[in-house]
């Protein structure tokens, strides 16, 4: 359908790419990558038509249709959410709007309704309106959301409509720009789903690698001006990119040894009468081999340890009977919720269910009506939202926003973690002013990262983020020893990194202490067994339980309960031991600073038999406190064991 031949792409002076050559082919399945800036979106505008290569050629074959998602924003005029969906044609956009019209006017007798109407069927207008219908539906849209005016949605939901429309056209070649970042993560696997049958070719940019792992057969990456073609999936690329590199590698290496020796005997036998023609010789022959570059390597990885906050309480953060409510649209009414330190939960479920309201009220941004808030013992909680780069000093430089913290680190380290979220070079000097988005989305990353709290709370985090820098993130949070709650569509991210799911919807929270596949092989199953259950009601033979005597069935159950009342008891007499614990340690800690305090104070020491009774009293607050906290850590792993053990049952 496409044939690209020798492209090549410069602004202001800076080559983004040459010698770029490849075609796409009707069923093409294609994924490009490559560091931010490499030229993704500049090849993208060049094969729409939407700027000219340099140099080189694109072959478009006749009658070929082109779709187009770009990556942040796309025009809304005046029509419906439907209307934009259908409007694949402008004949059928025409047709419709003037339907609309005359619907709204009471004038579906005239001729102009009829005959609007006539054409609007024959095109398969109707036909077309189900299927958006169906779309829209699979991208979160509400029955109740089709007739509103589009020019009402935020532009994350005005990116949804535009992608059903492009899914509705049905182009032969679908051309996505980060399609996943403005998806939940339901939406989101409903149209990786969606694309698995799509009839025509698909080229994307994404950030998103299992996204590219389900989906793509074909690798493009964009690296060093130079296009790269590898066969497979995103898993499949890496392992053949890091063969490959270690093959440059050792020819490179190589030749570097052979031009070495060659140079070694030009330097010592030049000058000699009877070794010159030699050495002259050699010397052309290390003119005319053709140089192998140095390969790039892979992209920056973390391999140093991050800062760790301090250890909490057992308890990270607790909703007790939480009413919430947006005016008067009820989110969650009784609600009790709690986290413990350690846990690194998932929040999943339907766009508009709560999950970032649960998240705000986790970290209280949101304040409820009714209902209180718990912080555990030490705990110190940080959130991550989007808007969280509204905190950033516009005039300060990159390296002195990442500086600006109560960690003692180093500009040497500062700047290999700037590195890894890829502010290179000079970059750190640019004024956060002059960022993007994106970039400003990474730099308050950092910040959270080089001085994080133990209780961590982030909506997104991966939004703006390349593949390099999503790696980025994930290994530092893999290192994190605190809490972590958050939310994602990423389901590599997930995947990597979640050791529980909190599926939120109506209000409710069920949870499930696995990590993403348990989640997905309890849902299934539970599916399924609602299917069956569903299917062969009323008439169902009685299992083994159902035929035993009920006086032995009853007798079980007594023990059962039993069991479970005893199980409770132990849990809530370690729970209020560690919670003791937890008391005592803060009073004493408060004594302490008191101490330190006056310790500090200058006038202090005109009183001798005071400055001796208060460093004999601090030296007694201090054993006690080194006696409490280690009685405290055996509670808490006690305590610990307890609920993983009640967890089981």
């Amino acid at each position: 359908m496409f044939s690209l031949s020798e492209l090549s792409k410069a602004y202001a002076g800076r080559t983004l790419f040459a010698g770029v050559s490849f075609s796409i082919n009707r069923g093409d399945r294609m994924g490009l990558v490559g560091p931010n800036g490499a030229g993704k979106s500049t090849l993208f505008a060049l094969i729409l038509g939407r700027t000219e290569p340099d140099t080189g050629e694109i072959t478009r074959q006749r009658g070929v249709t082109v779709g187009h998602l770009p990556q942040e924003s796309a025009p809304v005029g005046g029509e419906t959410v439907l209307g934009l969906a259908t409007a694949i044609t402008p004949e059928l956009d025409q047709l419709r709007r003037r339907l609309e019209t005359c619907a709204a006017g009471h004038d579906r007798e005239s001729a102009e309704f009829r005959e609007a109407q006539f054409r609007f069927e024959e095109l398969g207008g109707y036909a077309v309106e189900a299927r958006a219908k169906q779309i829209l539906a699979g991208l979160a849209f509400r029955e109740t959301d089709y007739h509103r005016p589009a020019a009402e949605l935020s532009g994350g939901w005005a990116m949804r409509a535009h992608l059903a429309r492009l899914l509705v056209q049905t182009p032969d070649l679908l051309m996505l720009d980060e399609p996943t970042n403005h998806l939940d993560l339901e939406a989101l696997l409903w149209f990786q789903e969606y694309l698995r049958g799509y009839p025509g070719a698909i080229l994307m940019i994404s950030h998103d690698r299992e996204f590219l792992n389900q989906l793509v057969t074909t690798v493009l990456e964009l690296r060093q001006g130079r296009l790269f073609r590898y066969r497979g999936n995103y898993d499949d690329y890496l392992s053949q990119r890091t063969a490959n590199e270690a093959q440059l590698l050792a020819a490179w290496k190589n030749q570097q040894r052979q031009i070495a020796r060659l140079q070694t005997f030009v330097d010592r036998f030049r000058a000699k009468n009877t070794k010159a023609a030699q050495a002259q010789s050699k010397l052309k022959q290390i003119e005319r081999m053709e140089r192998l570059e140095a390969p790039a390597g892979a992209e920056a990885t973390l391999d140093f340890a991050f800062p760790q906050p301090q250890r909490s309480g057992q308890r990270a953060v607790a909703l007790d009977r939480v009413r919430f409510a947006y005016d008067a649209v009820p989110v969650y009414e009784g609600l009790n919720f709690e986290v413990e330190r350690g846990q690194r939960l998932v929040l999943v479920g339907p766009n508009g269910a709560g999950k970032s309201t649960l998240l705000k009220l986790l970290a209280g941004v949101a304040i409820p009506q009714a209902g209180e808030r718990r912080l555990g013992y030490h705990v110190k909680a940080g959130y991550y939202s989007q808007n969280r780069v509204e905190r950033l000093h516009p005039d300060r430089t990159v390296l002195e926003e990442a500086s600006d913290t109560p960690q003692l680190l180093t500009e040497t380290f500062i700047r290999s973690v700037l590195g890894a979220f890829l502010f290179r070079g000079d970059d750190v000097f640019k004024p956060v002013r002059v960022l993007s988005g994106g970039e400003k989305s990474r730099l308050a990353l950092v910040k959270l990262l080089v001085d994080p709290p133990n209780l961590l709370l982030m909506d997104e985090p991966t939004t703006h983020l390349d593949l390099a820098s999503v790696e980025a993130l994930l290994g530092a949070l893999q290192q994190f020893a605190g809490t972590l709650v958050f939310i994602s569509h990423d389901v590599y991210f997930i995947r990597e990194l979640a050791n529980g799911v909190v599926h939120v919807q109506d209000g409710r929270l069920t949870h499930f202490p696995g990590g993403y596949q348990y989640y997905l092989d309890k849902t299934s199953a539970q599916r399924a067994a609602a299917a069956a259950t569903d299917a062969s009601a009323g008439d169902r033979p009685p299992n083994a339980n159902e035929t035993r005597p009920a006086r032995e069935r009853s007798e079980q159950k007594r023990l059962a309960a039993e069991r479970r009342q005893a199980r409770s008891r132990e849990l809530r007499a370690a729970r209020e031991v560690v919670d003791r614990f937890e008391e005592q340690i803060a009073a004493l800690e408060t004594r302490q600073a008191d101490l330190t305090a006056a310790l500090e104070n200058p006038q202090t020491y005109e009183q001798t038999r005071r400055t001796l009774e208060l460093t004999r009293e601090t030296r007694e607050v201090v054993s006690e406190l080194d006696r409490l906290t280690a009685e405290w850590e055996a509670a808490a792993t006690r305590l610990a064991e307890l609920e993983q053990t009640s967890s089981a049952y």
